[in-house]
C-alpha cells in the first residue's frame, strides 16, 4: 500500500517524437548556418598551404597536423569511447549511457567549435573564425565538461534535457575558459581547473536542483550487474590508457608535452595501487568494489592536467596520483552518502570523487607549483616558455602566478555553481519529457529495446549501487544474491 500512495502524483510523459528530433533538426540546421557564416579552414589545413610553404621556407612535418593528430585520435576515442562505456554500469541503462553521450557529443563539438572560435580564433579583419587540429582538440576538451555533468545525471533525465544541458554547459565553459587563459593568464594544459573542476560542479548543482525525493522508486534499477560493471570497466581502461595524451594533447610542442605524458602516466599508476589498497580496506571481508576500480583509479589523471607540463619531478607525480587514489575511494565510500542524506545530492557515477574535488586540488596544486617555480630548476627560457612569460606577463613574478592559479581554480567552481543552478531551474519547468521516479535508470523509457529485454528479469548478484549507502559494507559484505 506504501508503494501506491507513493505512486500517486504528478505523472511525467516521456512521449519524444516531436520535442527530440524538433530539437535535433532545428539546432543543427543552426550549426549549419553558423558554420557558413563563421567557419573557415585555417592557414594548415586549406589548399593554399602548399604556396604558404613554399613561401615561408617550411615542409609539410611542419604543418601542426603532424604533431597534434596523434592525441586528437586517443582524446576523441576517451569521449566517444572512455566516456560513453564508462557510463554503462546501470544494469538497464547502457543503451542511455553510451547512446546519450554519443548524442550530446556530436552536437557539443559543433557549438564548442563556434564558442571557442568566437572568444579565442576570430579574425577581426575578416569577421572568420580558421580552424585547424588544435582547434578540433579545444573542441572535444570542450564536450568533456558537458559529459562530466551528465555523469551525475546519468538516468534520471532525458534527451532533450541532456541537450540544453550541453548547450549552456559548451557556453560557460567557453567563457571560464577565456576568463581563465586569457584575462588571468593561468596554465592549465590538461584542464583540472577548466574541465574536470568546471565540469564536476556543474553537473552536481545541476543535480542538486533537479533532487528527486521520490527516487527510490528506481531503486532496484540504480545499480549494475556483473556484465554491465565489465562494461564500465572497458571504458575506464580505454580512459586510463590515453589519459596522457589528453593532459598532453595541447601542451607545448617538445619538452613540454613530453613531461605531460611523463607525469600524467606516473600518477596514473600510482592511483591504481592506491584505489585498489583503499578498496579493500574498507570492505569488512576485503573483497574489491568495482566503483572504486571503474573511477578512483583514474583520479590522478585529473589531478595532474595543471600542473602536467610543470617540473612537478617524477615523486612529485607519484604522490599526487597516490594521494588521489586514497581520496577519490574514501569520497566514494563515505561522502557520497553524506552529501545525497545531508544536502539531498543524487550523484549517480560519483562525479566529486573523480572529477570535481580531484580537479580543485589538481587546480590548488599547480598554483602551489607554479608559486615554487624558479630559473634554477627551470633555466631562464624554460621558465619562459612554460609560463608564457611575454609581453605584458614578462614581468609577472611566480608567486603572483601562484596566485593567479588559484584565482583560476576559483573562478572554475563558481562558474559550475551558479551556472549549474540555474541550469537546473530552467530544467525543473515540466515540459522536458523526463521520467517519473519510478521509471528512472531505464532504457525503456527512451529507447526501443529488444524482444528478450522487454521483460523484466530476476536480478543476479546485484551489487556496486553508485548511490547506495556505500559505508555499509564496512560492516558486512555488500556482494550478495536477491532473496526470490
Amino acid at each position: 500500500m506504501g508503494n501506491c500512495c507513493e505512486r500517486l502524483g504528478p505523472q511525467k510523459n516521456t512521449y519524444m517524437r516531436v520535442s527530440l528530433p524538433a530539437v535535433c533538426f532545428v539546432w543543427q540546421i543552426a550549426m549549419i548556418i553558423l558554420f557558413g557564416v563563421f567557419i573557415r579552414y585555417g592557414k594548415e589545413s586549406e589548399a593554399r598551404w602548399v604556396e604558404y610553404r613554399h613561401n615561408n621556407n617550411l615542409t609539410d612535418l611542419d604543418n601542426d597536423f603532424y604533431f597534434r593528430y596523434p592525441s586528437f585520435q586517443d582524446v576523441h576515442v576517451m569521449i566517444f569511447v572512455g566516456f560513453g562505456f564508462l557510463m554503462t554500469f546501470l544494469k538497464r541503462y547502457s543503451y542511455g549511457g553510451v547512446g546519450f553521450n554519443f548524442l550530446i557529443a556530436s552536437f557539443g563539438l559543433q557549438w564548442a567549435l563556434l564558442m571557442q572560435g568566437w572568444f579565442h580564433s576570430l579574425d577581426l579583419d575578416t569577421g572568420k573564425i580558421y580552424i585547424g587540429v588544435e582547434n578540433i582538440i579545444n573542441a572535444d576538451f570542450c564536450c568533456a565538461g558537458s559529459l562530466i555533468a551528465f555523469g551525475a545525471l546519468l538516468g534520471k533525465v532525458s534527451p532533450v534535457q541532456l541537450m540544453v544541458v550541453t548547450l549552456f554547459g559548451i557556453t560557460l565553459f567557453a567563457v571560464e575558459e577565456y576568463i581563465i587563459l586569457e584575462l588571468l593568464h593561468c596554465r592549465d594544459a590538461g584542464g583540472s581547473m577548466i574541465i574536470h573542476c568546471f565540469g564536476g560542479y556543474y553537473g552536481l548543482a545541476i543535480s542538486w536542483v533537479l533532487y528527486r525525493p521520490n527516487i527510490h522508486q528506481s531503486k532496484h534499477l540504480n545499480g549494475s550487474n556483473y556484465h554491465s560493471d565489465l562494461f564500465a570497466m572497458i571504458g575506464t581502461l580505454f580512459l586510463w590508457m590515453f589519459w596522457p595524451s589528453f593532459n598532453g594533447a595541447i601542451a607545448d610542442h617538445g619538452d613540454g608535452q613530453h613531461r605531460a605524458f611523463i607525469n600524467t602516466y606516473i600518477a596514473l599508476a600510482s592511483s591504481v595501487l592506491t584505489a585498489v589498497a583503499l578498496s579493500s580496506m574498507f570492505h569488512k571481508r576485503g573483497k574489491l568494489d568495482m566503483v572504486h576500480i571503474q573511477n578512483a583509479t583514474l583520479a590522478g589523471g585529473v589531478a595532474m592536467g595543471t600542473s602536467a607540463e610543470f617540473m612537478i619531478t617524477p615523486y612529485g607525480s607519484l604522490i599526487v596520483g597516490f594521494c588521489m587514489g586514497i581520496i577519490s575511494t574514501f569520497g566514494y565510500v563515505f561522502v557520497t552518502p553524506f552529501l545525497e542524506k545531508t544536502l539531498k545530492l543524487q550523484d549517480t557515477c560519483g562525479i566529486h570523487n573523480l572529477h570535481a574535488v580531484p580537479g580543485m586540488l589538481g587546480g590548488f596544486l599547480g598554483a602551489v607549483v607554479a608559486a615554487a617555480a624558479s630559473e634554477d630548476v627551470y633555466g631562464k627560457e624554460g621558465l619562459i616558455h612554460v609560463f608564457d612569460k611575454e609581453g605584458k606577463y614578462a614581468n609577472r613574478g611566480m608567486g603572483t602566478q601562484g596566485g593567479y592559479q588559484a584565482a583560476g581554480t576559483c573562478v572554475a567552481i563558481a562558474f559550475g555553481l551558479v551556472g549549474g543552478a540555474i541550469v537546473g531551474l530552467i530544467l525543473k519547468i515540466p515540459i522536458w519529457g523526463d521520467a517519473a521516479d519510478d521509471h528512472c535508470f531505464d532504457d525503456e523509457a527512451y529507447w526501443e529495446l529488444p524482444e528478450e529485454e522487454e521483460e523484466i528479469l530476476p536480478p543476479v548478484l546485484e551489487y556496486n549501487n553508485h548511490m547506495i549507502h556505500k559505508s555499509q559494507d564496512i560492516a558486512e559484505s555488500s556482494f550478495c544474491a536477491e532473496q526470490s
